[in-house]
Parts: C-alpha cells; structure tokens; sequence
C-alpha cells in the first residue's frame, strides 16, 4: 500500500464483493493522498525539497491510515487484521520518518521492512507455522493448510527478493525517482505476484466467487 507497508495492501488478496467501492477505497486511498501531497508540496527537484515532501506525504499517510482504520470500523463493522498492521507500521515508521527527517532513513526502511516480513515468513514456514493465515484467512475462503504453507513461503521469498531490488534501486536512482518507482512500481509488481498465485491457491481449496471450487 506504500512506502511503509510492503504487505497491508501489497499483499493482494482475493476479496468478496461488499457491494462497494469502500474496501478498495480503504486500501488506496491512503497511498494516493502520500504521493498526492509529496507531488503538491515539492517546490523542485533538489535533494532537500523532496525529502521535505516525502515527510508531508508521510503525516498526510499517517493521518489517512488512522482514518482508513475508523471509517472500515464504522462503514463494515470490522477492522481486518491486514489493515490493523498497516496502520501499526505506517504509524510507527512514519514517527520514526519524521523523527530522522533523513533521506537515507527514508529509502532504507523498505529493505527493513521487507527483510523483517522474510524472515518471519519463511521462518514461520520452515518451523509448519504459515502466519499469513493469521492476517488473510478472511480473504482466502477456503484455502488448505498446504496451501497455506505455499502462500507464506511464496511471499517471504517475494519480500526478499524485494529488499535486494529496493537495496540496487536506492543506489541507482535519484531519490524522487526512486520513491516513484517504490510507490507504483512495487504496487504493481505486488499485484501481478498476488495474481500468479491464484491458480496454485484454487489447487489447494481457494473459493473464487463465480469459479468453480475444484
């Protein structure tokens, strides 16, 4: 979903309809309002006033995701387990970005990030503990234990390979670049992976609605 969380909303899940836009609204909505503020407060391309947008995207974030969490709890009677993370790191780190007010701060916190959610995902698998069936077993209706084993061992390994391509991009690029391709670019990427999942996940239990269960 952003620069903070490689998983609330990057970890795409398949989703029941609830009749609405709201759900979708609830995930990107506050991406959208970082990248918007980041774009409106750039002055211009120099280092400084871009780390200084990247700080009032992140309070911008950090306001939105609080909202996020009581608009889910007051539309759909629910905060999902996902968003509640979400809102716990895009908070945490946040007060962190904007305690060091550094750009090296800012571009190494995904490798953090996505280091961390490795090492419990694949951790996890190795000792039979899948853990992303604690946070989606809502959205993967279905879903057998073999499957969610696969599931968890699939991302640890996408979030470690993510940290190694955050590591090269952050050297290669200039920052305002980089923070675009991080924003979009790994949406994107953690979209089109969720989605190649999706045959291996209807292998394994996953009810799609209007697929046939196999």
């Amino acid at each position: 979903m952003s620069e903070e969380m490689p998983g609330a909303n990057e970890v795409v899940a398949p989703k029941k309809s609830e009749g609405s836009l709201l759900p979708l609204l609830l995930d990107f909505g506050p991406l959208l309002i970082f990248f918007a503020v980041f774009k409106l407060t750039q002055s211009d391309g120099a280092a400084l006033a871009s780390t200084r947008a990247a700080i009032n995207g992140t309070l911008a974030f950090m306001a939105a995701i609080l909202i996020a969490v009581a608009v889910s709890k007051w539309k759909l009677g629910r905060v999902s387990p996902m968003l509640w993370l979400s809102a716990v790191l895009v908070v945490g780190f946040g007060a962190l970005t904007v305690y060091f007010n550094d750009e090296s701060f800012i571009q190494i916190k995904p490798t953090i990030i996505y280091t961390a959610f490795a090492v419990l995902l694949l951790g996890g698998w190795s000792t039979g503990r899948p853990l992303l069936r604690y946070l989606l077993q809502a959205a993967y209706d279905g879903l057998n234990e073999t499957g969610w084993m696969k599931l968890s061992r699939n991302w640890g390994l996408f979030f470690a390979v993510m940290a190694l391509i955050n590591e090269g991009l952050r050297y290669g690029l200039t920052f305002e670049t980089w923070l675009t391709v991080k924003v979009w670019g790994v949406t994107a990427l953690s979209f089109l992976f969720a989605m190649s999942q999706i045959p291996m996940l209807m292998k394994h239990g996953l009810a799609i609605e209007g697929a046939k269960g196999q």
